[in-house]
């Protein structure tokens, strides 16, 4: 497998979870016949903010992916991040669909999603320090 290749698995996956998630904000608008924003339901709220918040993060990550790639980092470095993120953001949309408040699977999600994030930015500007 290339590093572009698995920069494009990892993003692949990314962008299948957010797909996901966002069939959950459907399939609970639809479960309790809303039209349009969350209506004050409580589910169709948690559905939303699980989508929403993977929607911050995943398209930052992704760029990432595909620059690490691109500048010639190795296999490993993009396997890290990808794995990293894509685990963070299924630990986080878990725990924030299925606990009540600030819970365990939230928090070690956000603070896988981070340690992605940061990790690639860190390569990301290292890069050209070093050229």
């Amino acid at each position: 497998m290339s590093v572009l290749q698995a920069a494009g698995l990892w993003s692949g996956l990314l962008i299948l979870l957010l797909v996901l998630l966002a069939f959950r904000v459907v399939a609970n608008r639809r479960r309790h016949k809303v039209l349009f924003g969350d209506g004050g339901v409580k589910q169709v709220v948690v559905a939303t903010r699980a989508f929403g918040n993977a929607a911050e993060y995943i398209p930052v990550g992704i760029g990432a992916l595909i620059l690490l790639a691109l500048l010639g980092y190795p296999l490993w470095a993009v396997h890290a991040v990808g794995g990293t993120l894509l685990a963070g953001r299924i630990i986080h949309g878990f725990g924030l669909s299925h606990g009540r408040g600030p819970g365990v699977g939230r928090l070690i999600g956000m603070i896988l999603t981070l340690l992605a994030l940061i990790g690639a930015a860190g390569a990301l500007v290292i890069c050209p320090l070093m050229a």
